[in-house]
């Protein structure tokens, strides 16, 4: 698949807002390559011509929320990305290459290399972390927007510890998203070695009791399920199943300790 070809198929509602103009930018040096023969860019047009609106498409999710294509998660995954791996004030080739591999996991080593081609010049750019986050907290679903940070803390965990700018900067990112305290403990958690790892993954208090302990395990159970991001494709999957997993295993620990 081209790379204008890729751009056009696989975004939705990231064509337009703040999202939109730093694509726009990152696609600069490819601006001969994205044009239809006629000296017209592909970048935010539609097969009608016209560009989408984001202001409009924020006013219709009010009443239903715009499909997120996988696209869309991908270049928002992007973005994020860059904004995290310059948190520490360094690029640490190790982050890189876990984004890298992540990717070509998820989408295929072509479609990840289409990938890094925008990443590169994403990296460049000053970004409005609020910005963007607010536009994907109004067009992405809940679940996806947690699978999103659960990213992050891999990239951040990547380079085998978690500075203290990074936490910060992924804290901010997930109260900019809408994403609950509770939840974002709970993700963290899941990147950390400590005896209360569990109860954190659970979204429950060391005084827990084993009613409590089960009923918090139903609830996370099914907020981590993989079904839950299912639009998006095959391709999200298995980062799902790694958060089920550890809220599986964050269980059976406590089976363990409270012998129940």
């Amino acid at each position: 698949m081209s790379f204008s070809k890729w751009i056009g198929a696989s975004l939705g509602w990231s064509f337009g807002g703040p999202i939109g103009a730093i694509i726009g930018l990152a696609l600069g040096s490819f601006i001969d390559a994205m044009t239809d023969g006629k000296g017209s860019p592909l970048l935010g047009e539609r097969q009608t011509g016209r560009r989408p609106n984001y202001r409009t498409a924020r006013n219709h999710e009010r009443s239903e929320r715009p499909k997120t294509k996988s696209g869309d998660f991908e270049v928002s995954l992007l973005i994020l990305a860059s904004i995290i791996i310059k948190a520490d004030d360094k690029q640490d080739q190790r982050e890189l290459d876990f984004v890298r591999q992540q990717f070509t996991s998820m989408y295929g080593k072509e479609r990840a290399n289409h990938a890094f081609k925008l990443f590169k010049n994403i990296r460049k750019q000053n970004i409005s972390t609020r910005q963007v986050c607010d536009q994907i907290r109004q067009m992405m679903d809940h679940p996806s927007r947690l699978q999103l940070l659960h990213f992050l803390f891999g990239i951040a965990k990547a380079d085998t510890q978690v500075t203290e700018n990074e936490i910060r900067q992924i804290y901010t990112i997930s109260g900019y998203l809408g994403i609950s305290s509770k939840d974002f403990e709970s993700i963290k958690a899941m990147f950390y070695n400590s005896r209360d790892n569990a109860y954190k993954v659970l979204e429950i208090d060391k005084s827990a009791t084993v009613d409590e302990i089960k009923s918090a395990y139903r609830k996370m159970a099914k907020k981590y399920h993989p079904d839950r991001v299912i639009h998006l494709g095959e391709e999200h999957q298995k980062g799902a199943e790694e958060k089920f997993r550890q809220v599986q295993e964050a269980y059976e620990q406590l089976q363990k300790e409270r012998g129940f």
